[in-house]
């Protein structure tokens, strides 16, 4: 017994050193260099709750062609209401079979403790409030949002060119559900695929964030 409390201890010990370690070493080391333009830059937001993040990035034109393959009447990127097209990446069970601390049930924890299929979710957003403490806005230009726009779009997996949603999964009227590419676990989850989403639009992150928490304080250091 007091072996296994050691185990444990030791185990919980060294995850709290490599998220230190990952939270405040960056990823890239070096900070690249920006490109100076003319143009204003684009804002997006990192949307934080208690163990996922979000991004949401400006739904203009640019944006609406670029994500086209969503449109749809239930689903309408051009409505005169929409800012931001807000997207996560999760495991598929505690996605769909835990969307509420209420509803947690032991096998999406088991689920996301070894590993799942994984899914993205999508939903349509007005106005977004700032400042606020869950949510952190960052200004980026136009080669940077293009990268961040390709990167979610490539995450989506594809049958013969088509995304593949999964049927009757949503939390409200709008939002949807569909099969995203790689696998989840607890290490590698939705934290470190929204960090790897804002690398790709030209932000640093932490080494490792796989909490919102270390992932918001290491974007706020280095960015």
């Amino acid at each position: 017994m007091r072996m296994g409390i050691r185990w444990l201890l030791q185990a919980l010990f060294l995850l709290l050193i490599l998220a230190a370690g990952g939270t405040f070493i960056p990823r890239p080391l070096i900070a690249p260099v920006k490109a100076s333009s003319a143009m204003p830059p684009h804002q997006v937001l990192l949307l934080s709750g208690p163990i996922h993040t979000d991004i949401a990035i400006p739904l203009d034109e640019e944006t609406r062609a670029a994500f086209s393959f969503l449109d749809d009447p239930d689903f309408p990127l051009g409505h005169p209401n929409a800012e931001w097209l807000v997207v996560g990446w999760g495991g598929r069970a505690f996605y769909l079979e835990a969307p509420t601390w209420a509803e947690l049930k032991p096998l999406p924890v088991l689920r996301a403790l070894t590993i799942d299929r994984s899914v993205l979710h999508v939903d349509l957003a007005g106005h977004i409030a700032e400042p606020q403490p869950d949510v952190t806005a960052f200004d980026i230009g136009d080669d940077e949002l293009t990268r961040l726009r390709q990167f979610i779009a490539d995450s989506f997996v594809r049958n013969a060119g088509e995304i593949a949603p999964i049927p009757d999964a949503g939390y409200r009227e709008i939002d949807r559900f569909f099969q995203a590419k790689g696998y989840f676990n607890a290490l590698f989850g939705c934290n470190t695929w929204t960090a790897a989403a804002l690398r790709s639009a030209g932000l640093r992150t932490g080494l490792w964030n796989p909490l919102p928490q270390s992932l918001r304080l290491s974007v706020g250091v280095y960015n």
